[in-house]
């Protein structure tokens, strides 16, 4: 149990004995899991992690998912080596846990992953999905990467402030109807600012009665009721990438 005052409001996730399809590997000074397409091809997926890290079997499954749909999936420790949270952390203390660990500061390892990509798997095509702290991620690195062709941020925490309309390609926003993390005027806010100053297109989608994680985390025979919106959840995302790279 965490803080038992605020407990920790994320579940870890459904699919604790998942192994993966992948490998681990070594990408300069961090390491990624790699997931291979079926058949040889040219476009890649950086999946980014949430804050239980590069190894969570469920972010894991996501990127395999997105292996069989003809992608080669690369998820690599954005917290270059740092311990990810863990359930049983005291919730307290996250806060500064985070301050440690910016979402937005991810360039060296992003350089990294992108170069390894091109020089090491061929990969000509790139886009980017992530999911949480991951979802931060992808919005940071599509205002800063011309070359990621898609992006899909799975509910990622907004700030009012935020400069958040300068998208260099095409970016797709998932966020639940009931997140305890992200209240829904935030993302009325998001979709304004991205309707008044935004040059690419892009989508904001709430799905009805989800919380946060339900794409990555909710296996889709926990809860029958949450299923068609579990299912739609990672459809889209495909469909997005499928679209755009």
């Amino acid at each position: 149990m965490a803080n038992e005052s605020r407990p920790c409001p994320c579940g870890i996730g459904d699919r604790f004995d998942y192994e993966g399809c992948g490998q681990e590997v070594q990408v300069e000074h961090i390491k990624a899991y790699v997931c291979k397409a079926p058949a040889s091809t040219d476009k890649a997926v950086v999946v980014i992690h949430d804050i239980f890290g590069w190894q969570l079997p469920n972010t894991r499954y996501m990127a395999d998912m997105l292996a069989a749909n003809g992608y080669i999936a690369i998820c690599p420790d954005f917290f270059a080596g740092r311990e990810a949270w863990k359930p049983s952390d005291d919730w307290s203390k996250f806060d500064d846990w985070l301050k440690t660990r910016d979402a937005r500061k991810i360039n060296k390892e992003a350089d990294a992953v992108l170069k390894y990509l091109k020089e090491q798997c061929g990969a000509k095509k790139l886009g980017v999905v992530g999911f949480c702290w991951g979802g931060i991620a992808v919005h940071h690195l599509m205002m800063t990467y011309p070359e990621l062709k898609a992006g899909v941020s799975l509910y990622g925490l907004i700030k009012d402030s935020d400069d958040i309309s300068n998208l260099l390609n095409p970016t797709f926003f998932i966020f639940a109807e009931k997140d305890d993390f992200i209240p829904l005027h935030q993302v009325t806010l998001l979709e304004q600012k991205l309707k008044k100053n935004c040059k690419v297109d892009f989508e904001v989608k709430i799905y009805p009665g989800q919380t946060h994680g339900f794409v990555h985390r909710r296996g889709e025979d926990i809860s029958p009721q949450d299923k068609p919106y579990i299912e739609e959840g990672r459809k889209d995302m495909i469909n997005w990438l499928n679209k755009y790279i």
